[in-house]
Parts: structure tokens; sequence; C-alpha cells
């Protein structure tokens, strides 16, 4: 019926000009690549606002003191994501293959101006699997070594996978499959993460006698918006990698993405009430962005009931991830971006190996494509991980990447910026320091306190008392 009536519109716009076929007016051609190019840069868009989803995440998942160096950590990285990917990281990742390992052509877009549309939406892609990182370091990494993570990311590291897989890379020619970038940009930016976490250790108190101490963020609502606002986003980050206004198969694409995105919630709800005998809000929350990005590789490749299988099972994945990487392993990752990013991104590319229609274990494929898939998986673990893990071991040869003891407590807003997200005295020195024992800012903090409740109360008319000093 849509094709139908796609038709009809195309065809009342040729008969309304009768003198169409004898002008020079647009070509069928050349109204297609205009259909495609509007196409692009509205997916473009809703990429762009996803990073609104990230900063309420990260900031609704942390405490008060650091809401602040969060906001401003998600608007410098698309910043600077953007400039340093105009300069080199497209060329890196598009330009003329070396090998199958980097480009080597197309700096600042020479030579390649007429993909400028295209270099806009890479930009906002490589921003997001730096910003992955932004939410795992909270609370606890300088502003400036996460900046200059930030530059390694984007300029040189993610280029290089996106090379191997979207750039005519080794991967590529080995027929690995990831359609909008479960292992590209989603498991690339956690593998970065989790080395920065393990440089970085655990915030003050998370950790103690053995045992893991919950650090709860200060606005779930907030939270719950940037999830939001990241499943609607997502809708062009799966939809605009079809990088044509393809009318079968984006409505595909979308399908699958909506799907997976909401089996995910149901799938965290149901297992977090068999485990914990409730439905935890946090873990529920995350179950929609593991969803979504466990489809995001194969979100084109498999059935609508495929993706509602890979929601469900990497919505359960990602509530044994979080106490896995928590618990075990000892990653203290404020806002779970290890689980969702990590965990779910390696499950969604294997899934493609399993689920995809054509060439999938499931369809009657073999093995071949999921061998082919976690292949590409180890490589860019190897990767990531190496470089990312050699790059910080040089920086802190040099500097220390982490926070002073009394700036954490104090939180980063204050320390890192001069300034605060609420006005709440109490929002300079929260509350949830397990082991500050009240010997850092305490007093300040009951000062403060103090003069804003004096400020509050309703003054009456009092005789004048002599104050004795």
């Amino acid at each position: 019926m849509k094709k139908k009536v796609g038709s009809l519109l195309t065809g009342s716009l040729l008969l309304a000009s009768p003198v169409y076929a004898e002008t020079s007016g647009p070509s069928i051609e050349s109204l297609s690549a205009s259909m495609d190019m509007v196409w692009i840069m509205v997916a473009a868009f809703l990429v762009f606002f996803m990073h609104a989803g990230f900063a309420m995440v990260e900031a609704g998942f942390t405490r008060s003191k650091n809401a602040l160096n969060i906001l401003m950590k998600n608007f410098l990285t698309m910043s600077v994501a953007s400039i340093l990917y105009f300069l080199v990281g497209y060329a890196f990742m598009f330009g003329s293959s070396a090998g199958g390992f980097i480009g080597t052509d197309g700096f600042m877009l020479t030579g390649y101006e007429d993909q400028v549309g295209f270099f806009a939406f890479q930009a906002v892609f490589a921003a997001t699997c730096a910003t992955i990182i932004s939410g795992a370091v909270a609370e606890r990494m300088k502003l400036g070594a996460y900046i200059l993570l930030t530059v390694l990311m984007t300029g040189f590291i993610y280029p290089v996978v996106g090379h191997w897989i979207w750039g005519s890379g080794w991967l590529a020619s080995l027929g690995f499959t990831d359609f909008a970038g479960s292992t590209v940009v989603h498991l690339t930016g956690a593998l970065g993460a989790v080395v920065a976490v393990a440089v970085l250790g655990s915030r003050i108190g998370k950790y103690s006698k053995g045992k893991a101490n919950v650090i709860p963020g200060h606005n779930i609502p907030i939270g719950a918006l940037g999830v939001f606002i990241l499943w609607f986003g997502w809708f062009g980050f799966n939809g605009g990698s079809t990088l044509a206004a393809d009318p079968s198969l984006i409505p595909h694409v979308v399908s699958t993405t909506l799907l997976a995105a909401s089996a995910g919630v149901i799938g965290s709800a149901l297992y977090s009430y068999m485990k914990y005998q409730r439905v935890d809000a946090s873990l529920t929350l995350n179950g929609a962005l593991g969803g979504l990005v466990g489809i995001t590789a194969g979100t084109a490749a498999v059935s609508l009931g495929g993706a509602i299988i890979i929601g469900i099972i990497a919505g359960v994945i990602l509530v044994e991830a979080v106490t896995l990487i928590d618990q075990r392993f000892k990653l203290d990752d404020p806002v779970g971006a290890i689980a969702v990013h990590g965990i779910c991104g390696v499950w969604g590319t294997l899934a493609v190996g399993l689920f995809a229609m054509e060439g999938g274990l499931f369809y009657g494929g073999g093995v071949s494509l999921l061998g082919i898939q976690a292949v590409g998986i180890a490589a860019v673990m190897a990767w990531t991980m190496g470089s990312v893990g050699l790059s910080l071991f040089i920086v802190t040869r040099v500097t220390s990447i982490r926070v002073s003891r009394e700036e954490e407590i104090s939180g980063l807003d204050f320390t890192e910026h001069g300034s605060r997200a609420y006005e709440s005295s109490g929002s300079i020195f929260n509350e949830n320091n397990p082991e500050d024992n009240g010997e850092f800012g305490v007093g300040l903090l009951e000062r403060l306190n103090e003069v804003s409740k004096s400020k509050d109360k309703p003054k009456r008319p009092t005789k004048p008392k002599t104050e004795v000093n």
C-alpha cells in the first residue's frame, strides 16, 4: 500500500508539469539523490540529539556534585570529535586503504569534498563512540585527561576500527557484518572504557572489605529521560545507516530497532524481578539500551521475530553483566556503560551469525559467518585495548589522570569548573561518600546549610536583643 501511495505521489508531480519532459528540470535520479541526502541529514540530526540523551543518562545516574562536569564533558566530546574527525579521522576511516588497515588520504576532506554530507553523519557517530567512556570514568577523572583520551579515540583509534569494517578494510573483505555499529561504535567505546576504568580505579567508598557498595545516582527521572532520548535518536542511528531513502529497508530497520529495544526492557524487568524480587529501575532502563546495542549490528539482516529474541537476551545479559563487572571484576562503572555497550555489543555482533536471514546459523548458513564475527570481535578487542592501554601508560608516566581525594569528595563541579549544577549547598559535598568519615568538608557543609536555613526562615518583628560575644 505504501509503495502504491509513493507511486501515485510521484506520478502526480510529473502530471502537474506538462512540460516536465521537455525542460531541463530535475531528473528522477537527481530527485532520488536529494531524497537520500535529506534522509541522511535527518538521521545525523537524530544521532546528534542522542548526545543530549547520553548527558542526561550520565548526569542522572551519578551524584549531583558531578552533574555539571558530566554536561561539560559531553559538550566538549561533541565539539572536539567533530573538528578532529574533520582534520584526520575521516581520512583514516574512509581514505584510500593501505593494506586494509588504515586510510591514507582525504585529510580535511581534501579530494572528498563531494562527501561532506556523509562526513557529517559519520562525525556524530565518532563522538558517540567517545562519549561512552565519559559515563564509565565519571566522578574521578581529570577533565584534561578525558579530553586527551577523546582526541586519541576520535582521531585515530576509532577511525582505524571503522576502516577495517566500513572503509573497505580487511575485516570487510572477510565478510564481517556490522550494519550500524554494535562493534565499530559501541564495543570500541566500551573497550576504551574498560582500560580507562582499570587504570583510574574505583570511586572513594565504592569497594570496602571485598564488598561493592551502592552509590546511587541523584536523579533517576533525568536518567530515564535520557534513555528515551537515546531510544528516539537510535531510529536515526540505525535507520540512517541505510545511507539511502529506501522505502523497503528503512521501515524494516526502524521496526527491528523498536522491537529489540522493547524486548530489552521486558527482558531486564522480568529477569531483575526473578533475581531480586523487584523490578530494578536502573537495570530496566539500561535494558532498553542493551536491546538497542544488541540489534545495531544486524538490524537490516534479521527478521522481526529475531529482533525480539535478540533484545530479550540482551536484556537478560545486561543484568548479569552489570553484576559481574561491578562485583567480580571490581570495575567501577557508574552508568553501566561497559555492560551496555561492551557485553551487549559483543552479543549483538555474534547474533548476526546466528539470526541473519542470509548466512545465519539458524537459517542454514552454517558457522562461517559466526566465525568471522568472532574474529572481528577479537581483533577489535586487541587493537582498542592495546592502543588505549599503551596511551594511558605513557600519559600516567608523566601525570596523574585522576583528581585528588579532596577534589573527588568535594565534587568535580566545584573543583573543575568552580561552580555547581544545582543551587544547593549540599551538592558541594555529596552525602554518598562511605569512606569520608567526616574528615573533609563536613564542617564547611554544616555551616553552609545553617546559613541556607537561616535565610529561608520567615522573619518576624522582634525586640532587639543585646548579643553577648
